[in-house]
C-alpha cells in the first residue's frame, strides 16, 4: 500500500494569538504498479495496484467501484459515473472531464495534481487527506460533502459550491477561489491566508473558523456589509 505522512502540512499557524490546525497531506509512494489491461469500467469493480494511462473512460459507469494504489494519467473522464466509489491510497494526474459523477464517494490519501474538470459532482462525498495541487476546476459541487484534512495547492477553482459542508483542517495555498458558495457550511480550522484571490459570493457569514488576511478582510467588506443590510456612504456627514 502506498504510505503517508502522519505530519502536518508545514506546521500549525498562528493568527491573532489563536493556532490554526493544519491539514495533514498524503504523502504517496506507489508500489510497482501493473498496467491497466483495458475494457471498460465495472459497476462495483475492484481496481488494485493498476496504472491507467491516458485511458478513455467517456460515458463509463463505475458506480461503486474501488481503486486502491492506482495511478491514474491522462485519463477522459467526461460523464463518467463513479457514484459512491472509494479512491485510496491513488495518485490522478493530468485527468480531465466535464460532468464527472462522484456523488457520496469516499477520497481518502488521494493526491490530484493539474486536473482540467468541469461540473464535478463531489456531493455528500468524503475528503479525507487530499492534496489538489494545479489545474483548474469549474463548477465543483461539494454541497453537504465532509472535508478533513484537505489541502487546495496552486489551483484555481471557479464558482467552487460548498453549500451545507463540513471543513475541518482545510488549507488553500497560492490557489483562486472565484465565486465560493459557503451557505450553511461549517468551518473549523480552515485557512484561507494563502489564497491569491478570495471571491466569496454566499455565505460569508459562515467564516466563523477560518483565518483571513486583513487585506482579505477589506476585499471581503462590500459581500460582509451586505450581509449586515450595512448600507456604505462614501461621502462626508455635514454639518
Amino acid at each position: 500500500m502506498a504510505r503517508r505522512a502522519a505530519g502536518g502540512a508545514g506546521g500549525a499557524g498562528r493568527a491573532g494569538g489563536s493556532v490554526v490546525k493544519a491539514a495533514r497531506r498524503p504523502e504517496m509512494r506507489l508500489p510497482e504498479l501493473e498496467a491497466y489491461g483495458g475494457g471498460e469500467l465495472e459497476p462495483e469493480g475492484d481496481y488494485d495496484g493498476l496504472e491507467f494511462l491516458e485511458v478513455d473512460f467517456v460515458g463509463q459507469d463505475g458506480g461503486g467501484a474501488r481503486f486502491m494504489d492506482c495511478a491514474l494519467t491522462g485519463c477522459a473522464l467526461d460523464e463518467t459515473r463513479l457514484h459512491h466509489a472509494r479512491v485510496v491510497d491513488c495518485v490522478l494526474t493530468g485527468i480531465r472531464g466535464v460532468g464527472t459523477d462522484l456523488a457520496e464517494s469516499t477520497l481518502r490519501d488521494v493526491e490530484l495534481i493539474d486536473a482540467r474538470l468541469g461540473g464535478v459532482q463531489l456531493h455528500g462525498s468524503v475528503l479525507e487527506r487530499v492534496l489538489v495541487r494545479g489545474g483548474k476546476i469549474d463548477y465543483l459541487n461539494l454541497r453537504n460533502a465532509h472535508l478533513k484534512d484537505v489541502v487546495f495547492e496552486g489551483c484555481v477553482l471557479v464558482e467552487p459550491d460548498f453549500g451545507g459542508a463540513r471543513l475541518e483542517r482545510v488549507g488553500f495555498a497560492d490557489c483562486v477561489l472565484k465565486g465560493a458558495d459557503l451557505t450553511k457550511a461549517t468551518l473549523t480550522d480552515v485557512d484561507l491566508r494563502g489564497a491569491a484571490q478570495l471571491d466569496i459570493v454566499r455565505g460569508v457569514d459562515r467564516l466563523t473558523g477560518a483565518v483571513i488576511t486583513t487585506s482579505q478582510l477589506l476585499d471581503l467588506a462590500p459581500v460582509l456589509a451586505a450581509e449586515m443590510g450595512l448600507r456604505v456612504d462614501g461621502g462626508t456627514a455635514e454639518g
